[in-house]
């Protein structure tokens, strides 16, 4: 039985290899973009959700702040709380539907799907990982003159960036596997791949263990560079202890000309003060 099944898939991936290459490499491709896109609209309405707005403020600037949060909450609780599949067939045949706006370009349409999909998760992402930044970095860059727009880009952001990583990278694995319910909409991916080869030549089970061993190959290789970028930005764990008093080097044992030396002197006048 094993023998069949790797006979199978020897002859399917000699037959249709190139044709399952491209689809690994639109897959990849559009998981990268939509990856990259989604952190952009993250970070934005994740900085956006956190702008410190105080009861003294001007009442245009509230007003403002709060209809943005109020847009954010509804666009992230939106598409966190619907499948991705459906929000594809709802932009792709909807938006014909309901506005007359036609999409010519799959890619056009995937790539914005799951780019906004993307980005309702890491909004929630991005501000949790601005609101665990120690207060007092906020109050310290207020104090050495910043404005906010300085703050965050200069002491709050990078720090952000290093501590949500591991979501990003759980984001785009994610997006690895979940750009394969774009072929409802005729996006040729990996899964898309599967479902054209095993129509043509009636052998469902081999294909789908190719297809399974293709993306449990593609997750692994991304959860292994993704630590190693992890590691990378958590810095080196091995610090140099101080062997010497900085104190006293600074402050220095004197001893003068002509007297005696300063270890015989200074074993009952500490710092080597003599009377």
């Amino acid at each position: 039985m094993l023998q069949q099944l790797l006979s199978d898939i020897g002859s399917i991936w000699a037959r249709y290899g190139t044709v399952y290459l491209t689809g690994i490499g639109n897959t990849l491709l559009l998981s990268v973009v939509a990856t990259f896109i989604g952190c952009v609209i993250g970070f934005i309405c994740g900085i956006l959700q956190t702008i410190p707005c105080a009861p003294a403020d001007p009442w245009p600037k509230r007003f403002l702040l709060k209809l943005i949060r109020i847009v954010i909450r509804v666009y992230v609780e939106v598409f966190r709380g619907t499948p991705m599949i459906l929000q594809a067939v709802f932009i792709y045949y909807g938006m014909p539907y309901f506005f007359g706006i036609s999409f010519r370009d799959i890619w056009t349409v995937s790539i914005l799907v799951v780019s906004i999909n993307t980005g309702a998760y890491m909004a929630e992402s991005v501000r949790g990982g601005i609101m665990s930044i120690d207060p007092g970095q906020f109050e310290g860059a207020k104090a050495i003159g910043m404005n906010h727009f300085q703050t965050m880009t200069s002491i709050i952001l990078p720090q952000t960036l290093r501590n949500i990583m591991p979501q990003i990278g759980n984001n785009y694995i994610i997006n690895v596997k979940d750009t394969s319910v774009m072929f409802i909409i005729g996006f040729q991916d990996f899964f898309a791949v599967h479902k054209m080869v095993s129509g043509a030549i009636f052998k469902y089970f081999p294909s789908a263990f190719l297809e399974m061993g293709g993306y449990l190959f593609l997750t692994l290789a991304a959860s292994f560079l993704l630590r190693r970028l992890e590691k990378k930005l958590q810095g080196t764990s091995n610090y140099e202890l101080v062997n010497t008093d900085q104190l006293v080097m600074t402050a220095g044992n004197y001893s003068f000309a002509g007297s005696a030396p300063y270890e015989e002197k200074s074993r009952d006048y500490p710092g080597g003060r003599h009377e």
